[in-house]
């Protein structure tokens, strides 16, 4: 790793970026404003795990693409299968034969489901399942988990989102929420609106461990109460199990959708399920029809060829028991030296060791977005960059012990700002900001 200098085309590029696309960034969570200030880089192109910005430094990255790219960047079996796609045509006036093989292979992939349909972002997979489950219930309202972050960029969750400028507060209302691991609790809500709940949607697990008979016993409640049970598997499906979280648990929910690693990279997200509540968009069944998922690219056959070599990799090379080694390795040291530097209760290692996070704590225990600020700083100068822990399998142990080692010193420094009582001192500017916010 080259020592990191100053990133003059990168604020060059970041200028470019806001001057043509709002936010600077297409996804929210890519934001400069995510980054401390001046400390935004710009990547040129990445190889495995590690990113170069545009300004020539190299990163250890985690994150990988906000969790999409978990084989690691421009994974060779994926880019031959992309490329030897892509040379007979990606996108016909009828579909390809490629669309059946995929489908066959993510079935195979995951049991629990009977039939799929492939799109090219979550928030439309997520969005045909709430439809879905309206129409199959003839109930308006859709429950989703108050605890997880994220579901859809449409209506029916941004509304409830401290975002919710250009929606009707009638959309809003027409969401309402539950809390992740109370079963008593879920079911008060259900009472509350007897009979008029379609569906609970909520992620299956995320940083929190769902407690033993949770889903089984969430899907017997929604199951008596006429609801569908929906899993949200964009984070959890491949990372948790090839089979995703309710491959893990042992849990069929109803409908479930996934995305994130399905492509490493490419665009294509899934909604899966049970065949008699999906025929209901297709063309052999006698009920009402739905118009589900239409899209013109969402059966791109490069994707779709993306898509069915990442299922070979994880099953033939062992991608997720590896991405639980890598992560383990990576919580084990950043806890030790968190502790060694006396911050091992302000800087928190969370979540399953394919899916870790990081948590950054103030002087009374509470999240800090200038301590978060201190802490990405210390990082990306020492040559890592990403938002949480999240591993990719392309991360070797040297880049795990580099990346320990980066941490330390990171800790040190976080360690005498709260000795000085003065965070700010430390973050070179103003602090990031958190997304789901009203104003800039």
């Amino acid at each position: 790793m080259t020592e990191h200098r100053p990133l003059p085309r990168s604020a060059e590029a970041n200028e470019r970026l806001h001057a043509a696309i709002p936010g600077g960034a297409h996804t929210y969570a890519k934001g400069d404003d995510q980054y401390p200030e001046n400390l935004a880089p710009v990547i040129s192109h990445g190889e495995g795990a590690h990113v170069w910005d545009v300004d020539g430094n190299e990163y250890i990255e985690y994150g990988s693409g906000l969790r999409s790219v978990s084989l690691g960047h421009a994974h060779p079996r994926v880019v031959e299968a992309v490329r030897r796609e892509i040379g007979r045509g990606g996108n016909f006036v009828r579909p390809s034969i490629v669309e059946a093989e995929a489908a066959e292979r993510f079935l195979a992939a995951v049991p629990t489901a009977e039939m799929v349909k492939f799109a090219k972002n979550g928030s439309d997979a997520t969005t045909a399942a709430v439809r879905l489950a309206r129409a199959a219930t003839g109930r308006p309202l859709v429950a989703v988990c108050a605890d997880h972050a994220f579901f859809s960029v449409d209506d029916w969750f941004i509304g409830t989102t401290a975002m919710p400028a250009g929606i009707p507060a009638e959309t809003t209302a027409m969401t309402v929420s539950f809390p992740y691991g109370d079963l008593d609790a879920t079911e008060e809500v259900l009472r509350a609106h007897e009979g008029r709940i379609a569906c609970l949607i909520l992620e299956p697990a995320t940083r929190t461990e769902p407690a033993p008979g949770y889903l089984a016993g969430l899907r017997e409640l929604a199951h008596r109460h006429g609801c569908v049970l929906v899993f949200d598997e964009m984070i959890t499906g491949f990372r948790w199990s090839d089979a995703g979280a309710q491959g893990l648990y042992g849990v069929q929910p109803d409908l479930s959708t996934f995305g994130k690693a399905l492509g490493n990279g490419f665009a294509v997200s899934a909604l899966a399920g049970r065949r008699e509540l999906m025929e209901l968009g297709g063309l052999r069944d006698q009920r009402e029809r739905v118009f589900l998922l239409s899209t013109t690219h969402g059966a791109e056959t490069h994707s779709l060829a993306a898509a069915m070599a990442v299922f070979d990799t994880y099953a033939e090379e062992g991608v997720t028991a590896r991405l639980h080694t890598l992560g383990g390795r990576l919580a084990a040291g950043v806890r030790e030296v968190a502790e060694g530097a006396g911050v091992g209760e302000h800087v928190l290692v969370l979540g399953r060791a394919s899916n870790l996070v990081f948590a950054t704590l103030d002087e009374q225990g509470e999240p800090s977005q200038p301590y978060r600020t201190l802490f990405l700083r210390q990082l990306l100068t020492g040559g890592v960059i990403g938002p949480s822990f999240v591993v990719s399998s392309a991360l070797t142990e040297a880049d795990i012990d580099r990346t320990v080692d980066v941490v330390a010193q990171a800790c040190t420094v976080y360690r005498k700002a709260l000795d000085d009582g003065d965070p700010a001192a430390f973050t070179g500017g103003r602090s990031v900001k958190p997304v789901f916010r009203r104003f800039a």
